[in-house]
């Protein structure tokens, strides 16, 4: 998410002794939306976050009198939770993993690529807004709810986790609908671990994965001999839930037949097992959870009224993806992390361009499609972002990252493309530099022949030295 997105632009402290290129950055990043202050030193730079709550910094490492990394431990002192990239030519191994182990958000090599500049930024902005986002949202669920793996900020989800925490600390009956792969199971797990049952089992079964004759059995366990290939006694998920939660998943796919028998044990609290006659008494909230319409099944005749207002005495709906796409970066960027660290990949983040293709995608199958996508992509990428290549279901001319304007001789406005902003951030630093060539590739992190390959290819004329 870039400035424009937010509610007001993220604000952004570029700490550069070098003139020119401070200026670069300032031309280029405030084109993307984004609120810039300056700083030429590191000293500078800590008492400008000492004075007001920038959302980033953005520092040079190479700097004559305090130099990035040192700035970097004090900011971290004052205020750990802004993310700090770190810049310089002088491109290292144990540099990088200096500036990380000393707390850096991300470190970028000069000259910068901008495109991976651009996505750092955003996702170093987004890193920022969406703690404060769960901090607010904490304190508005209290203090030890957790959500645990249940991943989203939009206003859909948002609602969902402030009933599911005022649901959990009850004894009610959960009934969970929601479309395949939208996270029911998570949901109801959130509902077992913040409730007064959570040092009890959470005990799982899905009714659609199994016979009706072995439902029965696995529900309510069986007596040896009660059947065939029954050569002991079992017992049961309601059994095994005791004390606990039984989270019953795809329940309108349970027979007729088998819903009278769920519909007595939630009424008498007892059951007894397939082949016996004991009766056992059980102490077990139930949480249900459906992808079908359970009107429209019993106006069909294929699921009991009295079953569903048992089951439904608190109703909850998980939104589809397709309702909540504002949650899909955060969604992303969670998966993206998981699978890199399974696959032993360094993968940083998503391009602007496959991000913005994934938020489009209609995804039917939910946060389990794009689960599946992002690990495919992990695993097939060759560098460090992934684009939307990585993705076969982003049509490939869409995604492209929006244009901005950067200024151009004169005072006129370009395009902001690469080769725009390149060819400014040249004139603007041979303008500097008086014409010398040689300082001019110097401050901008290249060599000469490169500089002079690339003022002939802008048509920029220059003096010998």
């Amino acid at each position: 998410m870039n400035g424009n997105e937010q509610t007001s632009p993220a604000s952004i402290l570029v700490v550069d002794d070098d003139r020119a290129h401070r200026t670069m950055l300032r031309t280029l990043v405030a084109g993307w939306g984004y609120e810039i202050f300056e700083a030429d030193d590191g000293q500078t730079a800590v008492d400008e976050v000492s004075r007001r709550p920038f959302d980033l910094v953005l520092m040079d490492i190479r700097m004559i009198k305090v130099s990035g990394l040192e700035a970097l431990e004090k900011i971290r002192v004052m205020n750990p939770a802004i993310p700090v990239i770190l810049m310089t030519a002088y491109s290292s191994v144990e540099t990088a993993v200096a500036a990380l182990k000393k707390g850096a958000y991300d470190y970028l090599t000069k000259p910068l690529d901008f495109e991976k500049l651009r996505v750092t930024l955003r996702r170093a902005a987004e890193h920022r807004r969406l703690k404060e986002e769960n901090k607010e949202l904490r304190q508005r669920l209290g203090e030890h709810f957790d959500p645990g793996r249940i991943i989203g900020r939009s206003a859909a989800m948002v609602r969902l986790l402030e009933t599911v925490s005022q649901v959990a600390p009850s004894e009610a009956t959960v009934l969970i609908s929601g479309e395949s792969g939208t996270g029911k199971e998570l949901v109801a797990g959130a509902i077992h671990h913040n409730s007064p049952r959570s040092g009890g089992p959470f005990v799982k079964i899905n009714c659609a994965a199994i016979t009706e004759t072995l439902l029965e059995s696995e529900l309510f366990g069986h007596e040896k001999g009660a059947f065939t290939g029954a050569d002991r006694r079992k017992e049961g998920k309601f059994f095994q839930a005791h004390g606990g939660s039984l989270f019953l998943d795809e329940v309108s796919e349970m027979s007729m037949q088998m819903q009278v028998k769920l519909l007595r044990v939630l009424q008498e609290r007892e059951f007894s097992r397939v082949g016996g006659e004991e009766v056992l008494e059980v102490d077990v909230r139930v949480v249900a959870a459906t992808n079908r319409d359970l009107a429209e099944a019993i106006a069909a005749g294929a699921f009991r009224e009295d079953l569903y207002y048992r089951l439904n005495v608190v109703g909850l709906t998980v939104p589809p993806l397709r309702e909540r796409r504002e949650d899909i970066p955060l969604l992303c960027q969670h998966f993206l992390e998981r699978f890199a660290e399974k696959n032993r990949k360094t993968i940083k983040g998503f391009t602007p361009g496959a991000m913005d293709g994934l938020i489009r995608c209609s995804w039917p199958g939910n946060v389990r499609e794009l689960m599946n996508a992002v690990e495919r992509a992990v695993v097939l990428a060759r560098e460090q972002y992934l684009t939307a290549a990585e993705f076969p279901m982003i049509p490939q001319e869409e995604g492209a990252p929006a244009a901005g304007l950067v200024p151009a001789a004169g005072g006129a406005k370009e395009a902001l493309t690469l080769d725009n902003v390149e060819r400014a951030t040249i004139l603007q630093t041979m303008e500097a530099v008086g014409g010398n060539k040689s300082e001019a590739a110097r401050r901008l992190g290249i060599t000469r022949k490169t500089l002079h390959s690339k003022l002939k290819k802008y048509g920029v004329k220059a003096n010998r030295r």
